[in-house]
């Protein structure tokens, strides 16, 4: 007896209901990193993986990559989690996992009180989260990923972790102690981005000045910055997150010398004030803090400082705020970014009277922005009628926007070109002459 032919109705069905994985990244750029690298193994392993796509398939497994670094990051991703946890129930989603910083640091307290999620998993298990997914984890695929950013620029993690004792910051607790990759690793990895128009490389870490010591037994940045800026097609390199203690001045040096290394340098120094600085355990001092500034400077003419600043912390006196109000303003750091205090359980500040009020803290920092907006406009007004290097990310609107050396993604300023006189590709690099300023953008046309 025939066998009749399936209907082709029969079939569709099977074949839409395979699944897919669609990542949800919070947080920094640590975890843009790591979610790229998580769907790298995924399309390796030839599973279906997208981004954030908003439009849902019932059979989607959607994965959440958590922060849970101060309380609205965290809020931010329990509220993700209750999100997709509800259209899970509804049948619009397949199946909820989390990963990351906050599945890390409360595990025990989210499967009691989220208990639908299919699984949770912590920051340094990766190859389990693959096994889940039915994916293995391919080590010929060590630093292959897939891209969340534009492909002209990319994060680039050079070590996990943090050896710091500073008593604010629960990263430790969530990261584990510091883990340098090896060069070869990292170089292998740039070339691999280049190959595939990666242009920019943004050196990410808690700290990347510890690079090294837990591998070479030294501190190693200066050497791997070399290395990479041998890797043809990277025409810049950007250097985030530096400590200031032990901060290894040879780097300057290498950024000095090579032109691919932009003149611009991200450290968070916290505060000023030396009973502050004391007790947030930074291992310095109000006097090393201005010495090295200068000595920065002085060794990079024109470098751009990005600070960060915490305001509100446990025992914070009017006097230690108005000491580092006067320092910020005679500083005049080009980048800064300042934030209210968060009491964070079993760091060594928690043991601490958290004793000031949520409304001095937020007044304070928005203060310090009053001062730093002042700053950053009489910069920019000084960059009117001279033409930058501008690497462009986009185009929004009437204007294709970009940014200098001294800029970076997200967090610093923006060269608007008008695009209707003007025409960029994104991705490219433009010489543009700067014909207005304001708080925190330039405007300019493209020079012939």
């Amino acid at each position: 007896m025939k066998t009749k032919p399936a209907k082709l109705s029969s079939i569709l069905p099977a074949l839409e209901s395979k699944p897919r994985v669609n990542v949800v990244t919070l947080g920094c750029s640590k975890n843009i990193h790591d979610s790229e690298i998580l769907m790298g193994q995924l399309r390796g392993n030839q599973i279906d993986v997208v981004h954030e796509d908003q439009n849902l398939n019932p059979n989607d497994i959607i994965v959440i990559n958590t922060c849970g670094f101060i309380d609205n990051a965290k809020q931010e991703s329990i509220d993700t989690i209750l999100e997709y946890s509800q259209l899970k129930e509804q049948g619009k989603v397949g199946k909820v996992i989390v990963t990351g910083c906050l599945s890390e640091r409360y595990k025990p307290e989210l499967q009691a009180e989220i208990s639908n999620v299919d699984a949770y998993f912590g920051t340094n298990e990766l190859q389990l989260l693959l096994n889940n997914l039915g994916a293995n984890y391919k080590h010929e695929l060590i630093g292959e990923r897939l891209l969340t950013t534009p492909s002209h620029f990319a994060y680039f993690k050079i070590a996990e972790g943090c050896n710091r004792p500073c008593s604010f910051c629960a990263i430790p607790l969530m990261r584990g102690k510091h883990v340098s990759k090896p060069i070869e690793d990292l170089v292998r990895e740039a070339k691999f981005l280049a190959k595939n128009g990666t242009k920019e490389l943004i050196l990410i870490a808690q700290d990347l000045t510890y690079y090294g010591l837990d591998l070479y037994n030294k501190r190693n940045l200066a050497d791997l910055l070399r290395h990479l800026s041998d890797v043809e097609g990277i025409e810049w390199i950007r250097l985030q997150y530096a400590y200031p203690s032990g901060f290894p001045m040879d780097i300057l040096d290498v950024m000095y010398e090579r032109g691919n290394i932009c003149n611009y340098l991200d450290m968070p120094l916290q505060h000023i004030s030396d009973s502050m600085l004391k007790s947030m355990r930074r291992g310095t001092t109000r006097q090393k803090t201005i010495d090295l500034v200068n000595s920065i400077r002085d060794k990079v003419p024109g470098i751009a400082l990005r600070t960060t600043l915490i305001c509100g912390y446990p025992g914070e006196t009017e006097i230690d705020f108005q000491e580092m109000k006067q320092w910020v303003a005679d500083t005049q750091f080009e980048r800064l970014g300042c934030f209210t205090y968060s009491h964070e359980e079993k760091t060594h500040a928690h043991l601490l009277n958290d004793n000031v009020s949520e409304e001095i803290k937020q007044q304070r920092v928005e203060e310090i922005m009053d001062i730093q907006q002042g700053i950053s406009y009489q910069k920019n007004q000084l960059k009117t009628g001279n033409i930058f290097k501008v690497l462009i990310d986009k185009k929004e609107g009437d204007h294709f926007i970009g940014r200098t050396e001294f800029d970076s993604p997200e967090v610093d300023n923006e060269v608007l070109i008008d695009a209707r006189i003007s025409y960029a590709e994104p991705g490219s690099f433009v010489n543009v002459m700067i014909d207005r300023a304001e708080d925190f953008d330039l405007y300019g046309y493209i020079a012939k």
